[in-house]
Order: C-alpha cells, then sequence, then structure tokens
C-alpha cells in the first residue's frame, strides 16, 4: 500500500504517533497485531535511515557549493576587469542563480518526501559558458603580464608599426614637404652668401669712410666759419684763430693780442654757443661725424646783449629749418629759456597761425611749491612780457609769493610807464579799507618789488591776495579802463554784480576775483 500510494514519508510520520498510541492506529483508533508493528519496523530500517541522511547530506552540500561559486562569480563581476566581458558574464550568473534557487527548492521537497522523484536542473550549459568567458579573460591577462614583462621591447615594436602606418597614411605629404624643403634651404643658403657678402662690403665702406673722415677733420673750416658768422653780423670783439699746436684755437682781439684772459661773462658764452653750434655739424672725434643727435640749448643766451642774441637767435631758427627739412643729421631741438624776448625772436613763424604746427610743441614749466609743473600749450604762449604777467594774474593756481610782483609790474607798465599816472592818483580813487589796500599795494609797488630787507617778514595768505586782486581790479575800473582789464582777463574775466563792482567802506571783505 505504501509503494502503491507513494507515501512513505506520510507514513514514517505517522509511525511516532502509533508508537506513543502504544500499539494503536493514532488515525483510527483500531488495535494492530504485532505482525503490522514488526512490518512498519521493517519497512523503515536503517537502509531507509542512511538514505534519508543522503539526501539531507546531498542539499546542505549542493547549496554550499553553490553559494561559493555564486560569491567567486560576484567577486569576478565587483572586479570590473577589462579583460572579461562584465555584461555578458552578469547574465550568465543570473541564468545560474536562478537554477540554483530552484534546485534549491526541489532538494527541499526531496528531504521533506524522501520518497518523491525529482530531478534537477543542468548547470553544465551555464557553467560552459562562463568558463568560456573566464578562459578568454585569462588568456588576455596572461598576454598583457607577457607584454608588462617584456615593456621595453613592445614599446620598441609598438613605436615602429606606428610610425610605419603615419609613413604610409603621409608618404605623398612628406615627399611634398622635402621638396619645398631643400627649395628654402637652397634658397636660405644663398640668401646667407648674400648677407655675408653685404656685411663684408659694409665693413669695408665703415673702414673708408673713417679714413676719409680722419683726412677732412680739421678746426681750420670751424675757425673760418666761425670768423665768417661774425663778420657777417659785425661782431668785431674778438674773432678765431689756430693755435700753435694746429688741433686747437685760440681767440684774440682785432689787434691781434690773446683774448682768453679779458673775455667778458657773455663773451664767454657767445663763444662757447658758436662752438658748439659748429660742433652739430659735425664731431669733435673722427668717428660720430655722421651720427643723428638730438640737440637741448638750454637758456643759451644768459649774460647776452641784445646784439648777440639777435645772432644767437638767427642761428638756432636755422638750425630749425635743417630739422624741418631734413638735410641734416639733427633730429630734434629742445628750447629752454628765461627771456621772453629771446623766445619771441626764435619762435617766430610767420607761416604759423592759431595752433602750433605739426613739426613744433610749446611747454611752460612753472614751480608754484617744492615741485615743478609742465603745461603743454596748444600754440605759443609768450606774445609778451606784458600779456606773460597777465597769464599769471589769470592763473587759478597762481603763486601767492609772486601775485605781488606781477601786479606791481602790471601797473608800472600800464599807468606809469604808457599812462603816465602817479600811484598817488590811483589811491585817492579809494575810501576806507579800500584805499589803505591800495596805499598797501602801491608801499610794495614803490619798496618791495625793488628792496629786500632783512628784517621785513610778510605773511602772505589766501585773504590778503583776494584784497589785493579785488583793489587791482578796482584800479581799472575806477580809473576808465575796465576794457583793458576785461580784455587783458579774455575767459578768466567775471561780471560782478554793481554791489560788488563798486567798492565799499564797510568792514566786510567782498567775494574774491577768481581768475
Amino acid at each position: 500500500m505504501i509503494k502503491k500510494l507513494g507515501n512513505s514519508d506520510w507514513v514514517r510520520e505517522g509511525k511516532a504517533f502509533y508508537e506513543a498510541n502504544e500499539g494503536s492506529c493514532p488515525f483510527c483508533q483500531q488495535s494492530t497485531t504485532d505482525a503490522f508493528a514488526q512490518s512498519l519496523t521493517e519497512y523503515f530500517d536503517e537502509t531507509f535511515v542512511t538514505d534519508s541522511k543522503a539526501i539531507d547530506d546531498l542539499a546542505t552540500n549542493y547549496a554550499a557549493d553553490a553559494d561559493r561559486i555564486q560569491q567567486q562569480l560576484a567577486s569576478i563581476i565587483a572586479s570590473a576587469s577589462k579583460f572579461i566581458d562584465v555584461k555578458t558574464l552578469k547574465v550568465e550568473k543570473e541564468l545560474l542563480d536562478a537554477r540554483i534557487t530552484l534546485n534549491n527548492q526541489r532538494l527541499a521537497g526531496k528531504k521533506k518526501e524522501a520518497s518523491q522523484v525529482v530531478e534537477l536542473e543542468s548547470l553544465n550549459n551555464v557553467f560552459a559558458a562562463i568558463k568560456t568567458l573566464i578562459d578568454t579573460a585569462n588568456t588576455q591577462v596572461a598576454a598583457h603580464n607577457k607584454m608588462v614583462e617584456n615593456l621595453a621591447t613592445e614599446r620598441t615594436t609598438l613605436t615602429a608599426q606606428v610610425w610605419k602606418f603615419i609613413l604610409e597614411e603621409m608618404k605623398t605629404d612628406l615627399t611634398e614637404f622635402k621638396t619645398a624643403k631643400d627649395g628654402l634651404e637652397k634658397a636660405i643658403s644663398a640668401m646667407t652668401t648674400q648677407i655675408a657678402n653685404a656685411t663684408t662690403d659694409k665693413a669695408k665702406k665703415a673702414a673708408e669712410i673713417r679714413e676719409m673722415e680722419k683726412q677732412t677733420t680739421s678746426v681750420q673750416p670751424t675757425i673760418d666759419a666761425i670768423n665768417s658768422l661774425l663778420t657777417s653780423f659785425g661782431f668785431q670783439g674778438f674773432k678765431l684763430a689756430k693755435a700753435a699746436s694746429g688741433s686747437a684755437y685760440k681767440l684774440v682781439r682785432s689787434d691781434g693780442s690773446d683774448a682768453k684772459a679779458t673775455l667778458s661773462e657773455g663773451e664767454k658764452t657767445f663763444v662757447t654757443f658758436l662752438y658748439f653750434y659748429h660742433l652739430l655739424k659735425g664731431s669733435d672725434s673722427d668717428s660720430g661725424v655722421t651720427t643723428d643727435r638730438i640737440v637741448v640749448f638750454d637758456d643759451p643766451v644768459s649774460s647776452l646783449d641784445s646784439d648777440i642774441l639777435f645772432i644767437v637767435g638767427s642761428l638756432l631758427k636755422g638750425l630749425f629749418d635743417e630739422v624741418r627739412t631734413g638735410s641734416g643729421h639733427i633730429k630734434q631741438i629742445f628750447v629752454l629759456t628765461h627771456n621772453v624776448y629771446f623766445h619771441k625772436e626764435v619762435s617766430y613763424n610767420p607761416k604759423r597761425k592759431d595752433v602750433a604746427m605739426n613739426e613744433e610743441s610749446f611747454w611752460i614749466v612753472r614751480k608754484p611749491g617744492s615741485t615743478s609743473k609742465v603745461d603743454k600749450h596748444p600754440t605759443n604762449p609768450i606774445k609778451t612780457s606784458y600779456e606773460l604777467l597777465w597769464a599769471e594774474v589769470r592763473k587759478s593756481d597762481r603763486s601767492n609769493l609772486a601775485i605781488q610782483n606781477t601786479l606791481r609790474r602790471i601797473l608800472e607798465n600800464y599807468f606809469k610807464i604808457l599812462g603816465g599816472i602817479e600811484f598817488e592818483q590811483l589811491c585817492a580813487m579809494f575810501e576806507g579799507r579800500e584805499k589803505i589796500i591800495c596805499k598797501s599795494l602801491c608801499s610794495w609797488i614803490h619798496d618791495g618789488s625793488h628792496y629786500a630787507h632783512d628784517d621785513l617778514y610778510v605773511s602772505i595768505d589766501n585773504s590778503m591776495v583776494e584784497s589785493y586782486l579785488k583793489v587791482f581790479r578796482a584800479i581799472f575800473d575806477k580809473s576808465g579802463h575796465s576794457a583793458h582789464y576785461k580784455m587783458m582777463m579774455g575767459d578768466a574775466y567775471i561780471d560782478l554784480p554793481v554791489a560788488v563792482t563798486a567798492l565799499s567802506a564797510g568792514p566786510e571783505p567782498t567775494p574774491a576775483l577768481t581768475a
């Protein structure tokens, strides 16, 4: 019956209840015979127990081995080796995991019902596919390790293969490049030869020029040129003559006597200028005659009288023409001077209109404090010394220390020298505080501008300067010359209200005139 029904597992479970029920069937409660008990015992003998244990061991070992294999495959996948197809391996592992799970379930059922016949899913094809992937990766790893062990040789081989590929790919371009390169090298070689020949010829010509300069360098042309220049201007104070050495010159008077010890300060300045002027035409050595140069004249008319000043100015204007035409070796000239007349002499150019010409520029250097300030002007800023005084009054950053002397010179030139008006007449036009200020200004005109007393100290502040400027304007207004004041102040002129222009005798000062 057990074999027919295939319920040995059920019977084996019930056998324990049968024995506990003292031989009575635990299901139908009927008494059984000894033969039935013996039959059960014979059926479930030691062989059955052994077979059951074998099934348990098989299931346990199968699960352990399967888990070990799964862990190894997971480790291989996690290593992410570049030599293995991880994507395919993951697919095969998932198939393997599914089959192992199914087989474990079937073995568990077999353990529960030993009489049940079960068939496990085959893993051979999955293992074969996995083994193929791993063998392929190991083959690549072995090849890589072999390459690493012979890295130098492999690198040489790879380099040779790469260059061989490049040469084959660029064979046409390389041929064209080589042809062009050969042509350039030939051209460079020819040009190098030409440059070398030209350099040699240049050196020869330079040597010839130096020899010719040595033959032409002499003081006699300078002596003749300076004497001719002095004669043409009617100067008879001295002339140049060749010294005994033959390589220098000396100064002699019209009677032939040596003028060295009797030269005045102006004559020394003049002869120095003349020598420098002619030095610009050549050089004091035999190697610098033809070099380009920039020339600076720093106040060349100091201590000179008007006749010599005219000569110097004429010579400088000749140098200006050379620079404009590019006919000499002078490329640029700077002239610095304090002399307004000399400035007007050398800067006069009938071609100049309202602004400076392209080849010239005008600058004024002032020192209102401890530092100098250089201002560029679009046209010639110096017309006359009188206009220059007014330009100082028009400035907003005028010097407080010098403004009194500037005002004095303007009043002297306009009222006293040109108009014949005495300062007492000017002061008589004022009353009260303004008259005191006017007398103070006139007192400075008579005394402070011409003398310096050791025991005199005057503190000149902004308020004092404003008072002087206010009285200075009022002098022109009260004397009927306000039009001249307005003309000379130009853009700096400010129309004041009548109450401000008509000076009162009150104690409070009026607003300052701002230039």
